[in-house]
């Protein structure tokens, strides 16, 4: 009679409601705002870098190609939280249903553990283009490209579907205030009825882990790179090293989230925020700046590209 009561209990959570960045309204506002510039920045740039790719032949290389899945995951990871936070800065309850917040979780760690195993896959390519460049066009032939872009996505959706699962199989009978502006896998076990020290143990075990692992993995190839570039040319030296950077830059950007929500009980801080922040709405905004600013090819492309679409125009 017990289970069966808590069982109808707890089908009484059919809503979570999120707290939000801001109770108040001017922030809310000026929230608003920013955001809304973020997000139509990263459609733009990140729109613009996979045209750029498919429209000119000379970027049609194994890099330049990991390069779009990369902006691709950055529209998509942004998407999954910025318009629904965008639209809660004017609603006073922010509520989000729960097969919606399911379904937000879902598409969350689909991207970040894709873009996770994406990165990890740029560093691996980098490191064969400076350390085995005659070897490269072999080792990085299409075939495995594909095959390896095949990969990161099943990865990611194997975790995602991993976690998720664990998520709703909890019973939610209250409280039901999310303290974040989307729903994440911590913060919503948090509210579960039920003791869930098994299943922050699998979170860590699972996303902490795979963040720390391709972070040492990530560090350790650079590193690698950074030994073997002193034995090149100066200018192909420093060509190499501006690429570098700029994966370490994104990388230190978006694994240290992971790392900082996911290799840790599910506590909330006063930090988590503005991680979250950063991890969902200033990072991929980054990416274009950073893969353009910093790269000589792309930056010819894109001044290629421009220079034929104004000829088109005044014509």
């Amino acid at each position: 009679m017990e289970e069966a009561g808590l069982l109808n209990h707890t089908t009484l959570v059919t809503y979570f409601q999120l707290r939000g960045l801001s109770v108040n309204q001017k922030v809310q506002v000026a929230v608003f705002a920013v955001f809304l510039i973020f997000y139509v920045l990263t459609l733009i740039g990140n729109a613009l870098i996979v045209i750029t790719i498919l429209y000119e032949r000379q970027l049609h290389t194994p890099m330049y190609f990991f390069l779009s899945n990369l902006s691709f995951i950055d529209v998509c990871h942004s998407t999954v939280t910025v318009p629904k936070m965008l639209i809660d800065t004017w609603s006073e309850e922010k509520l989000i249903s729960f097969d919606a917040c399911v379904t937000q979780m879902f598409f969350l760690h689909l991207f970040a553990c894709t873009e996770i195993f994406l990165l990890t896959v740029m560093a691996y390519d980098r490191y064969v283009a400076i350390c085995k460049p005659l070897q490269y066009m072999t080792v990085m032939n299409w075939k495995v490209c594909v095959g390896l872009a095949v990969a990161l996505w099943t990865g990611g959706t194997i975790h995602s579907i991993a976690l998720t699962s664990l998520t709703i199989k909890l019973p939610y009978c209250g409280p039901d205030e999310i303290d974040n502006f989307f729903c994440d896998v911590p913060q919503v076990i948090k509210l579960a009825c039920t003791d869930t020290y098994i299943i922050e143990t699998l979170i860590i075990s699972n996303s902490g882990l795979i963040s720390v692992v391709c972070f040492v993995v990530l560090v350790a190839s650079y590193a690698v790179i950074l030994v073997s570039l002193r034995q090149q040319i100066s200018e192909g030296r420093w060509k190499a090293l501006s690429t570098c950077a700029a994966h370490l830059t994104v990388v230190t950007l978006f694994l240290g989230h992971c790392i900082f929500i996911y290799s840790r009980p599910s506590t909330s801080l006063p930090e988590d925020k503005v991680v979250s922040v950063f991890f969902t709405a200033v990072t991929p905004l980054l990416n274009p700046i950073i893969y353009t600013l910093r790269n000589e090819d792309m930056k010819n492309a894109l001044n290629k590209l421009m220079g034929r679409k104004e000829g088109k125009e005044t014509k």
